[in-house]
């Protein structure tokens, strides 16, 4: 636009004198000053009407962009979340491990120290106590025995007085 003026300026100087540049370059410098005016104008007009339009897409995108980031985000986090699950189910096991092993040493120690000692351990209190039960159902069936053979000796002497003392019972009465 500059250049244009500049040369209509340039024509008009060379084709006439002083007075007729300066109106034709004053009424050029109106023109364009109203034409940049209306430009403005239908600009800010057309800004008006498709403002609203553009700041909706706008909208739109942003709630787009933002879902996309937020799944990418939580997908990041439950990977992250089953690494550190999976590390912890690891030194739990791990742990759990060592544990036991420090559980072994410690009993086999203490069975040491009470063998030291004399103190029976429970698998030979357990072989006691089923020594005990063995020998206490042979003294029952040798006492059962026992009574039997009794009771068939005594049974035989005692059966005639029985008779005897019945006899006399009947007499009497």
């Amino acid at each position: 636009m500059v250049k244009k003026l500049k040369a209509m300026a340039d024509k008009k100087k060379n084709a006439s004198g002083a007075g007729l540049f300066d109106s034709a370059l004053a009424s050029s410098v109106k023109e364009s000053a109203q034409q940049i005016w209306l430009a403005g104008m239908g600009a800010f007009a057309k800004a008006q009407a498709e403002g609203r339009q553009v700041f909706d897409a706008l909208v739109k995108e942003g709630v787009t962009l933002q879902k996309k980031t937020q799944s990418a985000a939580e997908e990041r986090f439950g990977d992250v979340s089953s690494k550190m699950t999976s590390m912890a189910d690891e030194v739990t096991a791990k742990a759990g491990k060592q544990w036991d092993k420090l559980e072994s040493i410690f009993e086999e120690r203490t069975a040491k120290a009470m063998k030291k000692l004399g103190v029976p351990s429970s698998k030979d209190v357990e072989a006691l106590m089923a020594r005990i039960d063995a020998l206490s159902a042979q003294v029952a069936n040798g006492a059962r025995s026992a009574a039997r053979k009794t009771a068939a000796r005594t049974g035989a002497k005692t059966a005639p007085k029985k008779t005897a003392a019945k006899r006399a019972t009947r007499k009497t009465a």
